[in-house]
């Protein structure tokens, strides 16, 4: 006889998800998504994204990721003719050349250093040398800055599992509306329900909103291949905690407001720059913190989130903040909703009680 399911074990996580509740694209207004609210016992609650205002109360900080995704698919071809892409992942490390950067190619065994894909007049991606995980150190070549290059050619490189080529709808959508440092190849999908008119009713509030960065890598889509956690090997991601931003958290959870993580790349940046004592500090560096149950919080109180996939180091991060058999009775009660699922779908709020 298995064991029950406990939180301890990947498979723990899995869950069935019929096919079209899988968002393919988002809803007409960012904040007209739906909002399961999952409060520290009770029933859970069902909103709309609109009024999380009334989940908030004044003194709360709110803690969002100003990463910006970068149009970082690059669709091209071989001087053969033969098709091929090349999806940056990030800046190559250990080198000031901006031009160079880990990337994944496709097909994989036809570009090996050497090759050439070309991409357009102006723009040529040089394959330089083999990296980790199966992936190529690239060089841009163009005349242009790499921005200016990315944002003319690329593709916004959309989750695969929304099944779709990105298009013109995507370039606004799959970006937060307080998106400011361009390095991510994923979004930060919490952030996406918010409007510039929503954040302002907070404000009114009482609620501060602040911001950290967190480049989110391509390692976000990937499930975990093994059953015990402890064997699954995080990606790191580069992170900034700004002066204000460390300080209007501290002084919140000093005066006994709540910090509200948006995503939970938010809570992965929070939480690797919180000592002990849950004071955060202030700085740069990159994380590979997995964060899963048992965990103690030590920043983070409360989690606004989309739903994440089976398997994943996402959810698991969840079901550490909300409890694992809460969190899965949360996801039962979102497939019978029915909820949409996913980067362009619904939300979910895990309320944390205040002090």
């Amino acid at each position: 006889m298995s064991a029950r399911p406990d939180g301890s074990r990947v498979s723990d996580y899995d869950y069935a998800l019929p096919p079209d509740r899988v968002a393919r694209y988002p809803t007409e207004r960012r904040d007209g998504s739906r909002l399961l609210v999952v409060p520290p016992d009770g029933p859970f609650g069902h909103r709309r994204f609109a009024d999380v205002g009334e989940l908030l109360e004044p003194g709360d900080v709110l803690v969002v990721n100003e990463s910006r995704v970068l149009p970082a698919r690059l669709l091209g071809h071989k001087p053969t003719g033969a098709p091929s892409e090349v999806l940056l992942m990030r800046p190559a490390p250990d080198t000031s050349d901006p031009y160079l950067w880990e990337a994944l190619v496709r097909p994989g065994g036809k570009l090996k250093p050497g090759r050439t894909v070309v991409v357009a007049e102006d723009l040529q991606v040089e394959i330089v040398d083999s990296a980790p995980g199966g992936g190529r150190l690239v060089r841009l070549v163009t005349n242009d800055s790499v921005e200016v290059a990315l944002e003319r050619h690329g593709h916004v490189p959309l989750p695969p599992y929304l099944g779709r080529d990105d298009e013109p709808v995507d370039r606004e959508r799959y970006q937060t509306v307080y998106a400011r440092s361009p390095g991510s190849v994923a979004a930060p999908t919490a952030g996406l329900h918010f409007t510039d008119e929503l954040l302002g009713s907070l404000e009114a509030r009482g609620v501060r909103t602040v911001a950290v960065t967190l480049h989110v890598g391509i390692g976000t889509f990937r499930p975990l291949e093994v059953d015990d956690p402890a064997r699954h090997e995080m990606h790191e991601e580069w992170y900034d905690v700004p002066t204000d931003t460390a300080a209007a958290v501290n002084e919140a959870r000093a005066g006994g407001g709540r910090i509200w993580a948006v995503g939970t790349t938010a809570v992965r940046t929070l939480e690797s720059v919180a000592d002990a004592s849950g004071r955060v500090s202030a700085g740069t560096g990159t994380t590979a913190l997995f964060i899963r149950p048992p965990y103690t919080f030590r920043a983070v109180d409360c989690l606004l989130t989309n739903f994440h996939l089976p398997r994943s180091s996402l959810l698991m991060l969840v079901a550490a903040l909300a409890g694992y058999e809460r969190t899965m009775a949360a996801y039962r009660e979102a497939i019978a909703g029915p909820y949409r699922f996913y980067s362009y779908g619904d939300a979910m709020a895990v309320v944390g009680r205040r002090g």
